[in-house]
């Protein structure tokens, strides 16, 4: 996870341009993971209409990636 704080966003919101200072947060997860996930930020965030977006990973160091593997099974499988 990754927190970065002091983004400033310009963005279209109700017919008028907005802006404002926001935090933007990195979650790096897997895809199965992310209808929970996308659920429980929409859930708790502040905005009506929170920027949740899902990347792909086209490629990675294979040792990161078991790791990340490893790190993302539930409590009872490790």
């Amino acid at each position: 996870m990754a927190i970065a704080p002091g983004i400033r966003s310009l963005y279209r919101w109700q017919g008028a341009l907005a802006q404002s200072e926001e935090w933007s947060l990195t979650i790096k997860s897997r895809r199965d993971l992310f209808a929970p996930a996308s659920e429980a930020i929409s859930r708790l965030h502040s905005y009506e209409t929170p920027e949740i977006l899902a990347l792909p990973v086209v490629e990675g160091g294979a040792a990161y990636l078991q790791w990340m593997e490893e790190e993302l099974q539930p409590t009872s499988v490790r």
